[in-house]
C-alpha cells in the first residue's frame, strides 16, 4: 500500500499541474475567440475555408490592439481618443467607471509605475499575525494629512483566490518590505504557503 500511494502521489503530482494549465489555457483561448463575433458570418475562417481555427481569436485580439496603439500613437488618433473621453466624461455613470478603470490600467501596465512592484508582510488581521501584501501607491493625499503618518496603500490577497483582497493603508513604519518578486508572492499565496521562495534553493544547499 505504501507503494501504492507513493506511485498514485507521484502521477497526481504529474497531472494535476499540467491538467489545470490546459484548463486555464482553454478559457483563454476560448474568451478570446469571441472576439470572431466582431467578424461577418460570411468572413469567418469557418466559413472561408471550410473549418474553425482554434487559437484564431487570440491573433485577432492582439492584432486588434496592436492596431489600435498604432492609431492612438499619432497626433490624429490622440486627437481622436480625446474627444472620445470628452464625450465619456459627460455621461454620469459611464465616465466615473471609465475613468477608474483607465486610471488603474495605466498604473498597472506602465513600466514606470510603483503599483505591485513590490512585496510587502504587513500585521492583519491583528498584531502579531502576518500576511503578504503588495503595494499599490505611496501618493499623498487626505489620508496622509488626516492621520499624520506616512502611510502607503497595500492590497491584501485571499488565498487561494488572489483576485479578491482588502485595500488598506498602513504606516510605512508598520510595513516590511520583502525581496521576493510579485510572482513569488503569488505563488505563495495560491499555494497557501506551500510554495515558499527560496525553500528549494536551502533544500539544495542543506542536500
Amino acid at each position: 500500500m505504501t507503494t501504492l500511494r507513493k506511485y498514485l502521489v507521484a502521477g497526481i503530482l504529474v497531472w494535476l499541474p499540467l491538467g489545470v494549465t490546459v484548463l486555464v489555457v482553454k478559457l483563454f483561448v476560448d474568451l478570446m475567440d469571441r472576439t470572431l463575433l466582431l467578424i461577418p458570418p460570411e468572413y469567418t475562417p469557418e466559413q472561408l475555408l471550410g473549418f474553425s481555427i482554434p487559437g484564431f481569436g487570440v491573433f485577432l485580439s492582439l492584432a486588434i490592439i496592436l492596431l489600435t496603439g498604432m492609431i492612438v500613437a499619432n497626433f490624429l488618433g490622440s486627437r481622436l481618443i480625446r474627444l472620445w473621453e470628452f464625450i465619456l466624461s459627460r455621461i454620469p455613470v459611464i465616465r466615473s467607471v471609465y475613468s477608474a478603470v483607465k486610471q488603474l490600467t495605466e498604473t498597472l501596465v506602465s513600466p514606470s509605475g510603483q503599483s505591485f512592484r513590490k512585496v510587502l508582510m504587513v500585521e492583519y488581521p491583528r498584531r502579531g499575525l502576518w500576511t503578504l501584501a503588495f503595494q499599490t501607491g505611496v501618493d499623498i493625499g487626505e489620508a496622509q494629512h488626516k492621520t499624520g503618518e506616512d502611510v502607503v496603500n497595500v492590497y491584501v490577497p485571499t488565498t487561494p483566490n488572489p483576485t479578491s483582497g482588502f485595500f488598506l493603508m498602513i504606516p510605512k513604519k508598520d510595513v516590511i518590505e520583502l525581496d521576493m518578486s510579485v510572482d513569488e508572492g503569488l505563488k505563495m499565496i495560491i499555494s497557501m504557503g506551500v510554495m515558499v521562495p527560496g525553500q528549494e534553493t536551502t533544500q539544495d544547499s542543506d542536500n
